[in-house]
């Protein structure tokens, strides 16, 4: 037995107390509730020190490919601390954020049970612990969306965040058939070997191609993202919960099966050019929002396509910190969503912004290329293996730092911006490397090495790399023409999607709002 396992029972526990007390103001429950979830954390980092001491560690019942077990492992171990921590702070602000709500105890009973399934599915060691676990976590959160039941909207988001939640279970179910075809085994670790070994028959193919069409439904990846930019309707700690939390469980999914998707050509290439648009989409479209948690919902879009291209560039310690620190972000995010739109109220209109020319964007990508040139080769002294997809990874991330550099060279930018934003370069560049040599220290040795770049791996790096320098640059220029007609019609476009969700609505027949009464 391993500590880890144990931290659902406190919140289960609690959960079931709560359906005593469902109504406003439930006593000492919310005050229970906190407990239960600071202990929970308890667990799971007693977990963490279990493994480091003790090496991993299986729980398993019953026997053969059929088991229900959990699994002690470094991936699990950072899941299962991150969810834990997440999952307290959330907890906590409910305390007063839903403080004489009518139904406040049911809300913390749901929001507890969807915590520990949350906190189950990141130790699964078989895939029909982990289907039954998205059912779970699925069937608590449209409760918990349903939360305001008698809004329209709270309805509609609740009836498309299902439908996309059980088509993924349902790919996910059909991938597990076929892993069992091909491999006689639904243990994630005997799929794993199995893939090392190279054999991968067709039903392992189309298991692949499953489980990616799971995580692309349950990260909310474009052309399937309507559902997560509607959940508006539900309180802020489910919107923190979802965003911080549980959204990231594709990415798990893809994580722990790392090396059959790796193993698929088709799986990466589809992972790289859906990844890579959907944060591209997401991003500029958030840029668009008026509503804090609006944009707040694109910023996931975006961030999760970011995590699938980083799944698909075989980048998975990479992809395993970027859903670490994405959660802490948003969690914090949309806790303080409220007191931040404050500050904005409150905060002195700036003066007009440096708008940099054509020349000064051209330097600033060239200046901010040279610096990562310079950084990465002061790590290549490390005795650590680079590969080709993470130096374009970087890349990528330094086209973002080449728009801030761009403003400081700007000709009416004063000397402090030039020297802010030539510190954030530097920063943003040793920040890159020295995360990615901590990502590849702590979890390394448990997920598969990046495949050698072949000219199928060099195609997609350099797509992506055009791609995402191109919007960098026209970004940099927007300036220049954001006031031209034009601009105001392609604005109206961007702020509603290019109207992707409502195509997607008609093709699945439709969402009519019920009236309200």
């Amino acid at each position: 037995m391993f500590a880890t396992a144990l931290a659902p029972l406190p919140l289960l526990i609690l959960a079931a107390c709560a359906i005593s007390r469902p109504g406003r103001r439930p006593g000492a429950l919310p005050r229970l509730a906190e407990g239960a979830a600071l202990l929970s954390l308890a667990l799971a980092l007693a977990g963490a020190l279990q493994l480091v001491f003790g090496g991993p560690a299986m729980l398993a019942i019953g026997g053969d490919a059929f088991a229900l077990a959990l699994g002690l492992d470094t991936v699990s171990a950072v899941m299962s601390v991150l969810v834990a921590f997440v999952g307290w702070v959330v907890v906590r602000f409910s305390r007063s954020y839903l403080d004489g709500e009518a139904r406040e105890g049911a809300f913390h009973g749901l929001l507890l049970a969807a915590i520990a399934a949350v906190l189950v599915l990141v130790q699964a060691a078989t895939l029909p612990v982990l289907i039954l676990s998205f059912v779970l976590v699925g069937v608590l959160l449209r409760q918990l969306l349903l939360f305001y039941r008698e809004r329209p909207q709270a309805r509609r988001a609740a009836a498309k965040f299902t439908l996309a939640w059980t088509a993924g279970d349902a790919a996910l179910l059909l991938a597990a058939l076929g892993f069992w075809a091909a491999f006689g085994t639904l243990s994630l670790a005997g799929i794993g070997e199995a893939a090392r070994a190279g054999d991968m028959p067709l039903a392992a193919d189309i298991a692949v191609l499953l489980v990616v069409l799971a995580a692309l439904l349950k990260t909310a990846a474009f052309p399937l993202h309507g559902w997560l930019t509607e959940v508006m309707e539900a309180p802020t700690p489910v919107s923190a919960l979802l965003h911080a939390g549980i959204i990231n469980a594709g990415g798990l999914l893809l994580i722990r099966l790392a090396e059959p998707v790796q193993a698929s050509p088709a799986a990466m290439t589809l992972l790289v050019m859906l990844g890579g648009f959907s944060a591209l989409f997401g991003a500029l479209v958030m840029l668009t929002q008026s509503a804090v948690k609006t944009a707040l919902a694109w910023s996931t879009v975006a961030q999760m396509g970011f995590m699938l291209l980083q799944c698909g560039l075989g980048l998975w310690p990479l992809a395993l910190l970027h859903i670490v620190a994405h959660s802490l972000y948003k969690a914090h995010a949309f806790l303080s969503s409220g007191t931040a739109v404050r500050a904005v109220q409150a905060t002195r209109r700036p003066g007009p912004v440096a708008a940099p020319g054509l020349a000064a964007v051209a330097r600033a990508f060239l200046l901010a290329l040279a610096l990562y040139a310079a950084v990465a080769g002061a790590f290549s002294l490390l005795p650590l293996e680079k590969s080709a997809q993470a130096l374009a990874l970087g890349a990528i991330l330094i086209f973002g730092v080449a728009y801030l550099v761009a403003q400081g060279l700007a000709d009416a930018a004063p000397a402090a911006l030039t020297r802010k934003t030539a510190k954030a370069s530097v920063a943003a560049a040793i920040g890159y490397f020295g995360f990615h040599v901590l990502a590849g220290l702590v979890v390394g040795s448990a997920l598969p090495a990046p495949p050698q770049a072949g000219p199928l791996e060099w195609a997609l790096i350099a797509l992506a790399l055009a791609s995402f320098g191109g919007v960098a640059v026209a970004q940099a220029l927007f300036p220049h023409w954001a006031h031209h007609p034009a601009t105001a019609g392609l604005r109206v476009h961007f702020a509603n999607g290019f109207y992707v969700n409502a195509a997607v609505d008609r093709l699945i027949g439709g969402f009519r709002l019920p009236s309200s009464h």
